[in-house]
């Protein structure tokens, strides 16, 4: 009995060395991998990863080489000409990559308009202003010589003796208190809405109404005035507000496809000569930076910049 339980001692005490000679194998393996540098576990695997990458590229390129699509590849984005209608194509293939005098961008804008309908032309300039300072926020107003081809409608909101001319000079809906309660119920149906300074306070409330949609009454914009029979009057005959937006871009319609030559290039020189009158004192650099005429739907032409 003695010498069996001497040998299941000995064969116990055999087993706890073999398993102390593993975990010491086990922590001699792990103890390999350096801390950190090229010997590090996290290095190791970061050459691997880089290995697989390699060898993904190399077998892309040899895909591509064979004119053949590799496996997981985003779909080929089309040039975005290519996305347009066939109508903007074949316009956009009439215009040159090179600049154009004003009259033959005019001409080039109306012989480019894509669309069935009488198409606005639309100038856009981008100025080197910046719209945060407020002496270079550019915002005016001029009177197109041959309208811009659009009917506008007016509203005067004005005591009921200045309504009454207003009325007779042409105004679309000139009313006294009866106006405000047009306004409770969101009737806008007017594109100008013109004001006495003392009636500016009573359309405070409305702020939030006219103000997103351009329509809210401003000295700047010739639309809060004592004169309102003579506002009228520049408003139907064509009278319209630019100004700048946050990119320091001016947008503005000079007319329509059906307009002709002469009447386009008026109405542009007017709007250009107006726009130099408004250089801001401060700015040091150019003034105009660049301009673009387009139609609604048609490519846009560049204009040979001699207005800075």
């Amino acid at each position: 009995m003695a010498e069996d339980k001497s040998a299941e001692i000995t064969e116990k005490v055999a087993e706890m060395a073999a398993g102390a000679e593993v975990e010491e194998t086990l922590e001699n393996t792990e103890e390999k991998f350096a801390k950190s540098g090229k010997k590090s576990k996290k290095h190791l695997e970061a050459v691997k990863a880089e290995e697989e990458r390699q060898a993904r590229k190399a077998e892309t390129k040899a895909l591509e080489e064979a004119g053949e699509k590799p496996r997981g590849a985003a779909p080929v984005t089309r040039p975005k000409i290519e996305r347009r209608g066939k109508r903007y194509q074949a316009a956009a293939k009439l215009v040159e990559d090179r600049t154009y005098s004003l009259p033959e961008a005019l001409a080039l804008a109306v012989k480019t308009n894509p669309a069935k309908f009488d198409a606005t032309i639309e100038i856009h300039a981008r100025l080197g202003v910046d719209p945060r300072q407020a002496d270079q926020n550019i915002r005016a107003t001029v009177v197109l010589p041959h309208g811009n081809g659009k009917t506008v409608r007016v509203a005067v909101f004005a005591p009921l003796d200045e309504a009454k001319k207003a009325a007779a000079a042409g105004a679309d809906i000139a009313e006294d208190e009866e106006f405000l309660k047009r306004l409770e119920k969101s009737e806008i149906d007017f594109d100008v809405l013109i004001s006495t300074p003392a009636y500016m306070p009573k359309l405070g409330k409305f702020a939030r109404l006219l103000g997103p949609k351009g329509l809210m009454p401003n000295p700047k914009a010739g639309t809060v005035t004592t004169d309102v029979e003579k506002a009228v009057k520049e408003a139907k005959a064509g009278k319209v507000e630019y100004r700048v937006d946050k990119q320091a871009i001016i947008h503005l319609g000079l007319g329509k496809t059906s307009f002709d030559q002469a009447q386009l290039v008026a109405n542009a020189e007017t709007f250009l000569d107006s726009l130099k009158s408004h250089r801001p004192a401060s700015l040091k650099g150019s003034f105009v930076k660049s301009l673009y005429l387009t139609t609604t739907m048609g490519p846009s032409i560049q204009v040979e910049n001699i207005y800075n």
